[in-house]
């Protein structure tokens, strides 16, 4: 049932092949084809290492570990490693407040206000000089309400999807909470941001928990997901992945440690933000919503609520292919421009395209190319975690791209 094939090969000091090894459901062709796909990746040091799991609503069909943990020091990768998850917290704290909501203590279209006053006046750019930096704000037309901060359709945004904001320097005296003024007025249009950062303050304030102890008691325990957290403690240390990234200004070069490492402790945890978890961790909480809020007997959510959060909360309004503002990131060309919706904490899939998910699948990824996709349809989901920038890497996403199409193979094959 399991297999591991381990290799180093070193030439003066550096990795130039790297640990590989799987574990899945069955030494099945399916398996050893992803198996094929992913080593073979890490041998041409198109990335340096990665962990890659399958779920079904039952249990994991596949998981495969390859390649390094520390191109510096050829730390193999193991099955356990913690990964920087980045903005894959985002769906955990979309999901914590709709606890919230589901209890009744807030509503999707309150004011956001109501809870949390500091938010109230908020302004709009007017007008915007990038060669200057001057700028003209008003007040926003309507308040920003619960939904509009769960779909990114509040007006806010982040400095690497924004050159607006990028460039924005506030004048002497002048406060702008969460980054900057709206880009627009909340409802008006989607603009991935700093959204889910007010969704994890409403949660904090509602619950009167730190966002890390409501995490705990009321998902991570629940769900045994005993690796996810924002501080790591010191034992697992060892088990973090170096943070890594492309050299060179550009970020095009080849793959380096960032010049400073991050420690284990999180000062202010945000809910846009900064969870550490395996690819074990992340698996159980994409089956428990495979299962509609449920996992092991073990209830997070009721079925309703999790069916609408992977609705179009979105209307008319489309999720467009959005363009880096910042080297960190490359262009956001995995989603289809103008056609993927919007739920509440995912991206939604429309289009079908063969030999990947189903339409009505919902995803999302963090900054350090860690990537998910729950298919409701089929039943499946997919955790594929590596550890280095940019955002978007052409050959990080292609290799997502291979082992989603793996996926589909696999399973096909074997159902």
């Amino acid at each position: 049932m399991n297999r591991r094939t381990a290799g180093l090969v070193f030439t003066t000091g550096v990795v130039v092949a790297a640990l590989a090894g799987s574990v899945s459901a069955q030494n099945s062709p399916g398996s050893a084809a992803l198996d094929a796909s992913l080593r073979g990746a890490v041998e041409r040091k198109d990335v340096p290492g990665v962990v890659a799991l399958i779920t079904d609503r039952e249990r994991v069909l596949y998981q495969g570990v390859f390649g390094v943990a520390d191109v510096a020091t050829g730390r193999p990768l193991t099955t356990d490693a913690l990964f920087r998850i980045a903005s894959m917290t985002k769906p955990v704290a979309s999901l914590a407040l709709m606890q919230l909501v589901e209890q009744g203590r807030l509503g999707l279209d309150d004011p956001a206000e109501k809870y949390l006053p500091e938010l109230a006046g908020l302004k709009v750019f007017e007008s915007f000089d990038a060669a200057t930096g001057a700028y003209q704000v008003r007040p926003a037309s309507r308040p920003a309400t619960i939904r509009h901060f769960l779909t990114h359709t509040s007006g806010l945004a982040y400095a690497f999807t924004s050159a607006t904001w990028r460039d924005f320097k506030p004048r002497p005296g002048e406060t702008y909470l969460f980054g900057g003024p709206l880009l627009f007025d909340p409802g008006e249009r989607w603009h991935y941001s700093t959204s889910t950062d007010v969704v994890g303050r409403l949660v904090e304030v509602v619950s009167g928990q730190k966002l890390e102890d409501y995490f705990r008691q009321h998902i991570f325990a629940p769900l045994k997901m005993d690796d996810t957290s924002y501080n790591v403690a010191e034992p697992k240390g060892p088990r973090l992945v170096a943070q890594q990234q492309r050299a060179g200004e550009r970020m095009d070069g080849a793959i380096e440690l960032q010049k400073t490492q991050p420690g284990l402790t999180i000062a202010a945890p945000i809910g846009g933000g900064g969870l550490a978890s395996t690819a074990s961790d992340y698996g159980r909480f994409v089956r428990m919503l495979l299962n509609g809020g449920a996992l092991d007997g073990v209830r997070v959510l009721k079925a309703e609520t999790v069916a609408l959060m992977g609705q179009n909360h979105i209307g008319a309004i489309s999720v467009p292919a959005l363009k880096s503002a910042l080297p960190r990131s490359a262009d956001f060309t995995f989603i289809a421009d103008g056609r993927d919706k919007w739920g509440l904490g995912f991206l939604i899939t429309v289009d079908q395209v063969p030999g990947k998910r189903s339409p009505g699948s919902l995803s999302w990824g963090g900054i350090n190319n860690t990537f998910f996709w729950i298919d409701p349809t089929r039943g499946i989901a997919g955790v594929i975690m590596m550890q280095y920038l940019p955002f978007a890497d052409a050959k990080a996403l292609a290799v997502y791209d291979a082992f989603e199409r793996g996926t589909y193979q696999l399973v096909n094959a074997e159902r």
